[in-house]
């Protein structure tokens, strides 16, 4: 399935996608489960498909606003310098363990809507990034078992403002600024990747391909990456890990390249989907 949240009708909603419509799941499903984060911590797939099985959407997704996948994630865990290519790029050395720095949820967009410029910097910068969303909980999760801990897959852009990012060692200030993270359109469930090192991963900027890579090509693999930040923090559903950018990132292009108002960038993963957010500035 792909399961979404969504604004339709002036309602926060949830739902799964048939065809070019929206089955209505968080009407249909009423206060049981209330979001989408609720339904994936109830293991609640089957009732879902069997909603879906009937094949009446209540939505057409033209009509929708999408919102970030899970909007309400308890954390969001984002992995630096995960691609060979973009640690090259960088001129830095691989680390012996994963590089870890968080998003905070209210800097989330949904598919179609703007990512933001803001007003203090012309270096808003695009990362391309497969993201996975948490199902069943955990904490020291072994690697063997780590994906029967994911719910689902989506396309994530990793939003950076590179002069606040690179103001000191920490990460966090050029990684959350508002309308910069965008996460979408949906989250494929885990059932139709049973391999998630066999996707495809394109970001486009104007049309013009900007990151071209494979999943295989992380130097932390997903169940590395789940068994590393699970022993540190307890894993709930809903929560998210974002898996790190190939190389190809603008500030890394002679001479660089960032995001302008009027640009459209889009991240595409093969199996999963096309995010697509339009910049404007502050």
């Amino acid at each position: 399935m792909k399961l979404l949240s969504f604004t339709a009708d002036g309602r926060d909603s949830y739902g799964a996608v048939v065809g070019d419509g929206v089955v209505d799941l968080g009407a249909r499903l009423g206060l049981r489960r209330p979001t989408l984060r609720a339904l994936i911590a109830a293991d609640a797939y089957g009732e879902a498909a069997a909603l879906v099985a009937q094949g009446k959407a209540d939505h057409r997704l033209a009509d929708i606003r999408f919102r970030p996948v899970v909007p309400d994630p308890g954390k969001i865990v984002c992995i630096g310098l995960n691609y060979r290519d973009h640690v090259a790029e960088g001129g830095r050395d691989v680390t012996e363990k994963p590089v870890i720095f968080a998003r905070f949820a209210d800097s989330q967009i949904g598919h179609g809507e703007a990512m933001v410029r803001p007003r203090v910097s012309d270096r808003l910068d695009y990362e391309g990034e497969l993201a996975i969303v948490i199902g069943k909980p955990g904490r020291h999760i072994a690697e063997a078992g780590a994906l029967a801990h994911v719910a689902g897959y989506a396309c994530y852009n990793d939003g950076s403002v590179r002069d606040w990012q690179r103001h000191t060692h920490q990460f966090t200030p050029g990684k959350n600024f508002a309308a910069t993270g965008a996460f979408g359109p949906w989250m494929v469930t885990a059932d139709e990747i049973p391999d998630p090192t066999k996707l495809r991963l394109t970001t486009r900027l104007n049309g013009g391909v900007r990151q071209d890579t494979t999943t295989d090509m992380m130097i932390f693999s997903i169940p590395e990456q789940i068994a590393y930040i699970s022993t540190f923090t307890p894993l709930a559903p809903g929560d998210v890990i974002v898996t790190g950018t190939p190389g190809g990132v603008g500030s890394r292009r002679n001479p660089p390249e960032y995001m302008r108002a009027g640009d459209v960038i889009e991240v595409e993963i093969s199996g999963v989907g096309l995010l697509r957010n339009p910049v404007v500035d502050e």
